[in-house]
């Protein structure tokens, strides 16, 4: 995998999370919890910026995002139009970083996640950007189904 590769599929998914926030009637219906639900729409695309501006803009990019995951998952009423900010400051500082990293060797060694919590002795910058996409997909794909069983 080269970085461009992943910068490219962060950014076709990122512009997926704009549309199903788009997709949602309102605003309380991107915040509503149900029976069975732990976590809104709204918060898991607070989530989902907030893990990619750090472990991508912070770590890899020294942005200086000072990341504040407790509010990612307490925050709620913020407007889809503020959300889709957030999205797409989040496309910019993955785009930036990936970008401006020049070239990412993605077979050094990634030390600011926990190996151990992935399974392994030690992480390349490589197996964790793969991580961040998976991880990014599979949070996509619970807003899809928290949108539909929602509306």
């Amino acid at each position: 995998m080269e970085a461009e590769f992943a910068a490219e599929i962060f950014e076709r998914e990122l512009n997926k999370l704009i549309e199903e926030i788009k997709l949602y009637p309102n605003t309380e219906a991107l915040w509503k919890i149900s029976d069975g639900i732990k976590n809104s729409g709204g918060n898991l695309c607070l989530h989902i910026c907030g893990n990619l501006q750090h472990f991508i803009g912070n770590v890899l990019g020294n942005s200086g995002h000072v990341r504040n995951r407790d509010k990612e998952f307490s925050a709620t009423g913020i407007s889809a139009d503020e959300l889709i900010d957030e999205v797409q400051k989040t496309i910019s500082v993955v785009i930036s970083t990936m970008n401006t990293s020049a070239v990412i060797d993605l077979e050094e060694e990634y030390t600011a996640f926990p190996a151990h919590l992935l399974g392994k002795e030690k992480l390349t910058k490589g197996f964790f950007l793969m991580h961040l996409i998976s991880h990014l997909g599979y949070h996509l794909g619970q807003i899809n189904y928290h949108r539909r069983l929602i509306c």
